[in-house]
């Protein structure tokens, strides 16, 4: 059973506490630390389980200058000096793994010849497993700068190329340098962004 005090202490590591860093310390991240992440957000819920997020870890020296043309000059520093910079992306011939993921109907069908579903879905879904992947390496004691600012199509020639895997957002991930963050901008309060009906 979770008590008040676990769920406020696990309410504060991945929510309330947890801060979107732009600068980092030195401080290697374990690749298990990566993959750990990953094996705990897969089980997120998608639709039909269709799982079309797939991340590109960039950590070498060589990888970092790859993207480096890719990036808004806002971006450039927090990201080179961030030990891990993740390519969230989502893959548009996820429908290709139905049969496997979801042997319960033949939902490939669904998506044959109908693009827009298929961009939404991918994207939809992909997104959302993102987020999973961020609660993830928050709850496994990493800090993360989930970020846009940069060129999407230079960044899919450059590391998809050939390929139906588009780039949707980056993320910085390492320990965080507290001194480095901005102070704490407000969220909305309950009745400004929901209404139970």
């Amino acid at each position: 059973m979770i008590t008040d005090a676990i769920f406020e202490t696990v309410a504060a590591q991945i929510f309330t506490n947890a801060r979107t860093h732009n600068g980092w310390l030195d401080r290697a991240v374990p690749e298990s630390l990566l993959k750990r992440a990953v094996e705990i957000a897969k089980w997120g819920p998608t639709s039909a389980n269709c799982s079309p997020l797939r991340i590109l870890f960039i950590k070498s020296h060589v990888a970092k200058a790859r993207l480096q043309p890719a990036l808004a000059p806002g971006n450039l520093q927090k990201t080179l000096s961030a030990p891990v910079t993740a390519i969230l992306a989502y893959d548009l011939d996820f429908a290709e793994h139905l049969p496997r993921l979801y042997p319960a109907t033949d939902a490939r069908s669904w998506f044959l010849g109908n693009e827009p579903l298929i961009f939404e879905t991918a994207f939809r879904n992909s997104t959302l497993q993102a987020a999973y992947f961020l609660i993830a390496l928050r709850a496994l004691g990493l800090d993360v700068g989930p970020m846009s600012g940069f060129d999407k199509d230079r960044v899919d020639a450059e590391f998809f190329a050939r390929t139906q895997i588009k780039s949707n957002f980056l993320m910085n991930i390492g320990y965080g340098d507290p001194a480095q963050l901005y102070p704490r901008a407000p969220r909305f309060d309950f009745d400004e962004i929901a209404e139970i009906i």
